[in-house]
């Protein structure tokens, strides 16, 4: 009897920012031949229709202590506990060769479930700051894995960069060609997270309305707006005349970053790290409620390197942004190199990065 492929266990959930790396780990973990099960919860499973067919999704018991009222929060150590039992008795049927962890309470149950049969297990963590969970972790784990350099690790704790994992769809448009701003059509992707974001949708519709009128005949606006915002959004963009494509979620974002002459964006790991392979000048808006500022950590590279220019959400306003926008269209060699400064700071290898060091620590089988 032939043996059977080796098994990763990937653990997310929460939002997009864990998912997408998390899927770009599976894909490349399947294309050498791993099997691959994802563990996540109820919501993290709504971020997970762009996985491989290939993947086993498995849907664990979990609950975070930020959201809620009092019943939940003290309910929610009891599902957690039997989340990690039913990771156990998985993993007992099915020994994982590896565990990785990517953040969000969903990941709590099958780290666990590793560190408590001692399988070989690592975390990544996609922010320039650890996670809580992945903090509690970082000292149970094999290896930690960072997307964002330098990543602020507890002391004691050594990591290794690897970068932040893009998905397949974001590689095939890596290094596309940028076209600078000109008189001819020109399009704005403006992105707010997984979950869009209620700042961008208040300031940049109106701000985007103080372009020129020579520039708004030219410009479309695709903008990612809370299901809450999108009717209010769209009608503003419809009122003052701009072509507009406002939805809650875009399943193109690829597509419609590599044809952007501007993106403007909370600075998420994955945001970044999608604005850095593609190479796209950008206007980046660090989440000011972030755990310890990790959003502006983020958004360092791009910055230092003159893709980016960063707002801090205290300073960002109707005029600052425009007379933002207005710069970078008006200097087209300008946005031009911040397109190629963008990629310098690129990893586009994370992936095959991250998958060797699971390779690595599967046939180290470190259980410390």
């Amino acid at each position: 009897m032939s043996k059977p492929s080796p098994l990763l266990v990937i653990a997310a959930g929460g939002t997009g920012g864990h998912m997408f790396p998390a899927q770009s780990l599976a894909e490349v973990m399947l294309a050498r031949g791993w099997r691959v099960k994802l563990s996540t919860d109820a919501r993290g499973a709504r971020y997970a229709g762009g996985f491989p067919e290939a993947v086993e999704i498995n849907k664990i018991a979990s609950a975070t202590f930020a959201r809620g009222g009092p019943l939940a929060k003290l309910a929610a150590p009891f599902r957690i506990f039997g989340g990690v039992l039913g990771a156990v008795w998985g993993m007992l049927r099915d020994k994982p060769d590896v565990v990785v962890g990517f953040g969000g309470y969903p990941s709590i149950p099958a780290l666990s479930a590793a560190w408590l049969l001692r399988r070989p297990r690592m975390v990544h963590e996609q922010n320039g700051v650890l996670g809580w969970v992945n903090r509690i972790f970082s000292k149970k784990v094999d290896q930690v894995a960072c997307g964002t350099w330098p990543t602020i690790l507890p002391e004691g704790i050594e990591g290794i960069h690897v970068g932040n994992p893009v998905r397949g769809a974001v590689l095939e448009r890596a290094e596309a060609g940028y076209i600078p701003p000109g008189d001819y059509p020109m399009s704005i992707l403006v992105i707010g997270g997984s979950q869009g974001a209620r700042i961008l949708s208040d300031i940049v519709p109106p701000a985007i309305a103080q372009l020129p009128i020579e520039a708004l005949r030219y410009i479309r606006v695709s903008h990612q707006a809370r299901d809450e915002d999108e009717l209010r959004v769209a009608t503003y963009y419809a009122e003052h005349g701009i072509n507009a494509d406002v939805a809650p979620f875009f399943t193109d974002i690829p597509s419609r970053m590599s044809e952007a002459q501007l993106v403007i964006s909370r600075s998420g790991a994955s945001s970044v790290a999608d604005i850095s392979v593609i190479g796209r000048p950008s206007i980046l808006v660090p989440y000011a409620a972030a755990a310890e500022d990790h959003q502006t950590a983020n958004a360092r590279a791009l910055s230092e390197a003159g893709a980016a220019i960063v707002i801090p959400e205290s300073k960002f306003e109707v005029d600052a942004l425009a007379e933002q926008i207005i710069n970078v269209f008006d200097n087209p060699n300008g946005a031009v190199k911040m397109a190629h400064a963008a990629l310098s700071v690129a990893t586009p290898d994370a992936p095959e990065r991250l998958a060797d060091l699971v390779e690595t620590l599967a046939a180290g089988e470190q259980t410390s």
